[in-house]
């Protein structure tokens, strides 16, 4: 169930208590793909995990806003302070749990969003408000395990992973005839590292066009695996979720 096309007494007779919860961002993605790249991955995967897992799922709308400041100097960038993003996921699944839907998985579709909404799972669920895990699509996903060579590399911003999921989910938005211009533009990795650190705070450091990897690589059909792999993979949490003991915290 889309909890956005739904009507409230259809909302009211569900008896699901599983939420998917998409989370993104509005920000530059180099000058090929759309400020929404990451909530339009992150709402994809949700919909692919529903369908693949066994069960009902409730299906939230998407978050548009993370912690962005990083590509600040890129117009159209939107962002929120962490603690305004916090207060603001944790808000959200507060309302949901008011509702009964109180196992929560956060599907992620941005690389600033990880270390808060960690943080946000923790506390929700340690204050027994809602069994909830945080997921980001990416980091379960392996390109070596659907047909192609792993590479350090590879996920960048809007690089080959990111924009073969849109190619494949919203083709209309890859602005095709600029993968060129974005690859000899961008970066080859995310940061300036010096011993194990990075020193540089915002992506035009390293980026002219805020482009890092080479989306010149991407595909519709790599966008399909992707997608399909990010979603059986968020299916096994949603069940993993679904069966959590919710008191197990409390317990130790």
């Amino acid at each position: 169930m889309h909890l956005a096309e739904t009507t409230w007494t259809e909302a009211a007779a569900t008896e699901a208590d599983l939420v998917a919860l998409p989370v993104g961002s509005t920000e530059q993605h180099g000058p090929h793909a759309p400020l929404s790249t990451d909530t339009l991955s992150a709402e994809a995967v949700a919909a692919a995990g529903a369908d693949a897992y066994d069960g009902k799922v409730v299906v939230a709308p998407a978050l548009p806003y993370g912690i962005s400041a990083e590509h600040r100097h890129f117009p159209g960038t939107l962002w929120l302070a962490p603690d305004t993003f916090r207060h603001t996921v944790r808000d959200v699944i507060e309302s949901l749990a008011g509702h009964g839907w109180d196992r929560v998985v956060v599907v992620n579709g941005h690389g600033g969003n990880t270390d808060a909404l960690r943080e946000v799972a923790a506390a929700v669920t340690r204050e027994g408000i809602a069994c909830t895990a945080a997921f980001t699509w990416f980091d379960a996903v392996d390109p070596g395990d659907i047909g192609h060579e792993p590479d350090p590399d590879d996920m960048g911003h809007a690089g080959a992973v990111e924009t073969s999921v849109l190619m494949h989910h919203a083709p209309h938005l890859v602005r095709e005839e600029r993968l060129a211009e974005a690859a000899e533009g961008g970066s080859d990795a995310w940061g300036e590292w010096v011993a194990g650190t990075n020193l540089a705070y915002d992506s035009t450091e390293f980026t002219e066009n805020g482009t890092v990897g080479d989306p010149t690589a991407s595909s519709a059909e790599r966008g399909a695996e992707l997608i399909e792999a990010a979603g059986v993979a968020l299916a096994d949490l949603l069940a993993a979720v679904a069966d959590r003991d919710r008191d197990v915290s409390e317990r130790r």
